[in-house]
């Protein structure tokens, strides 16, 4: 599931979570008794109809199974191929190989032709949530050999049916056991333990690079991600959403196509197949839904925020974790249909909007934000479900019981107010030894110039205060802190990058090598060298060093005395005092807490 931004209380859920999952997995946890789940609510949808008869020799697996299983990556490897056998609208290809080295595939459904635009739907980037992957498999049965051809007269459809595939082949019962179906799923994680919907900024994983570099060469007038949710019991089982839902949206024209014509497109066919969807209702408190939904602005690092900064109208689809597979799979086919023909007659109209944001030029990146102190909207009638609550032996703790009884209430929708906005410079200048940061610019596409000689540049230059490293999150090591800035005259040497603001993916950049930005290279940690101490000298040299400087320098006299005023604890930490006479003296050692990213201002 993706979510705005992570509490810590969120991260410390998912550790308890996969706390849980390894004892499972050392045999703890008893695999034959699954998680007991919330009762159902009766649904018998007209998509029922699109399930293939028993016996049907096109009867995808998990039909076959009654939507109690989900095939195996060699097992939807080989029905592909069989479809592409028997038709010549279906062609599979590999586009990359996975952290261990499994062949990630894409299907391309088509009519041939040039120049087509593409709609990329893909399944399993969190392997456990995987209904689009027998959702997909269903509809391009259909595409390919039962009359729904037409669906690929004005598009293509290129289908990636597992993102996730070392996580997919992880399969266990206790995996993902709020999801109600199949027996058993994938992990959330590849097989490094990285969620790969936290790393379409900073492509640490070889299969973010691949759909990366995949979208680059489709560059797809509409991408949706398949997901199933976590949060309260409620009667909608069909939800998504957008980066920028509710007036968040970095990137305003592919943001109102979304609103204006996508969603109310794939809702009425939703509700007309008996399914019941709505705008993902991201809940502030599980355990309190009273408490109401937030809207907020995404960072590029979930799949919704990268294709907001990059102007590519991208939809989450987030199913309702306890209604039936069956259901689920059935209500993701629904909207996979609708968004193909929404896309194909909008198709001219999303082209436009894609150019129109690709030409504007932001000026400023909103870098936090906080709740709004009152609600922005309500949903009158939100469709839930009741709940009770009860001390649980297990937690000590008053626990929900959900009871299976639809009930409606006023749900108050949280919005978000900036906290910090940065203005973003003309350009960022990189060194040449940076080529971790410069090597995925160059995978994100995002344009930049390498210098063939020296260049002496007056440049805004930033210094790390108090910074601090957070708990290991997604491979890395993030950092936080705050920010001096200065502007100082200094020497680019040959080889440096030069990052322009002026460009299509200016807003990405800006992401990237802003500092202040939750998102950049920096807050994710690639700059541990910035966190070593300078080397010692011996204090006798310093301590002299320190007074000649008092003695000839009357502001850095009057700044040092100001200092020891203000601040006790620096007044009593003699190599503290030192060191700041040190820095003053003269330009200091180059790599303690100096951001060595440049701004380029003027």
């Amino acid at each position: 599931m993706s979510v705005p931004s992570e509490s810590a209380a969120l991260q410390t859920k998912r550790a308890r979570l996969s706390a849980l999952l390894l004892l499972t997995t050392a045999g703890s946890l008893n695999a034959q008794q699954p998680a007991p789940l919330p009762p159902t609510l009766p649904w018998s949808g007209k998509s029922q109809a699109l399930i293939a008869k028993a016996g049907d020799p096109w009867i995808t697996p998990a039909e076959a199974s009654g939507f109690q299983t989900t095939p195996r990556y060699a097992e939807v490897r080989a029905w592909l191929a069989r479809l592409q056998a028997a038709s010549p609208f279906i062609r599979v290809e590999t586009f990359g190989r996975t952290t261990q080295g499994r062949e990630m595939i894409y299907v391309r459904a088509s009519k041939g032709g040039s120049g087509k635009p593409v709609v990329l739907v893909q399944g399993g980037i969190h392997s456990g949530e995987i209904d689009g992957k027998d959702a997909g498999l269903m509809l391009l049965r259909d595409i390919a050999l039962r009359g729904k051809d037409s669906l690929l007269d004005q598009v293509d459809l290129v289908f990636v049916p597992i993102y996730n595939i070392d996580g997919h082949e992880q399969r266990s019962a206790y995996n993902y056991p709020h999801i109600r179906g199949p027996a058993e799923k994938g992990r959330d994680a590849n097989a490094r333990n990285i969620d790969l919907n936290r790393d379409y900024a900073k492509l640490d994983a070889p299969e973010s690079r691949a759909m990366i570099g995949l979208i680059r060469a489709l560059d797809p007038i509409l991408y949706i991600d398949c997901h199933v949710s976590e949060g309260f019991d409620m009667q909608y089982d069909v939800t998504f959403t957008y980066a920028g839902w509710g007036t968040y949206a970095r990137h305003r024209a592919t943001a109102d196509w979304l609103e204006g014509r996508f969603g109310p497109a794939v809702s009425t066919a939703l509700t007309a197949a008996g399914h019941i969807p709505v705008i993902y209702p991201s809940p502030i408190d599980t355990r309190h839904p009273e408490k109401g939904i937030r809207y907020s602005p995404e960072g590029p690092r979930y799949s919704t925020g990268y294709g907001d900064f990059i102007g590519m109208p991208t939809v989450l689809v987030e199913n309702h974790m306890l209604k039936p597979y069956r259901q689920r799979v059935l209500g993701t086919y629904v909207l996979l249909e609708a968004a193909l023909k929404v896309a194909a007659t909008d198709r001219t109209r999303i082209a436009e909007a894609k150019a129109a944001d690709r030409a504007s030029r932001p000026t400023e990146l909103l870098t936090r934000w906080e709740p709004a102190a009152a609600p922005i909207g309500w949903i009158e009638n939100f469709k839930g479900v009741a709940f009770d609550t009860y001390r649980s032996p297990a937690s000590g703790r008053d626990e929900q019981r959900w009871l299976g009884k639809p009930i409606t209430f006023r749900m108050p929708i949280i919005g978000q107010q900036p906290v910090e906005t940065v203005r973003l410079p003309r350009a960022w200048w990189i060194p040449p030894e940076q080529t971790e940061v410069i090597e995925r610019l160059r995978l994100h596409g995002i344009r930049f110039e390498t210098i063939r000689a020296p260049q002496t540049r007056k440049l805004d230059r930033v210094q790390l205060i108090d910074p601090k490293l957070s708990q290991p999150n997604e491979g890395r090591y993030p950092i936080t802190a705050r920010f001096a800035h200065a502007s100082v005259e200094q020497e680019m040497p040959a080889g440096s990058v030069r990052v322009p603001a002026d460009q299509p993916l200016g807003l990405l950049a800006a992401a990237l090598l802003e500092p202040e930005s939750q998102d950049s290279f920096l807050a994710w940690g690639f700059f541990p060298e910035m966190l070593a101490p300078a080397p010692n000298t011996d204090a006798y040299v310093l301590a002299a060093l320190g007074e000649q400087l008092l003695d000839t320098d009357a502001d850095v006299n009057r700044r040092f005395e100001q200092k020891l005023k203000d601040e006790p604890a620096f007044a009593a930490d003699a190599d503290a005092r030192l060191a700041w006479l040190y820095a003053e003296a003269g330009p200091g050692h180059p790599y303690p807490f100096r951001y060595p990213i440049a701004r380029e201002v003027d």
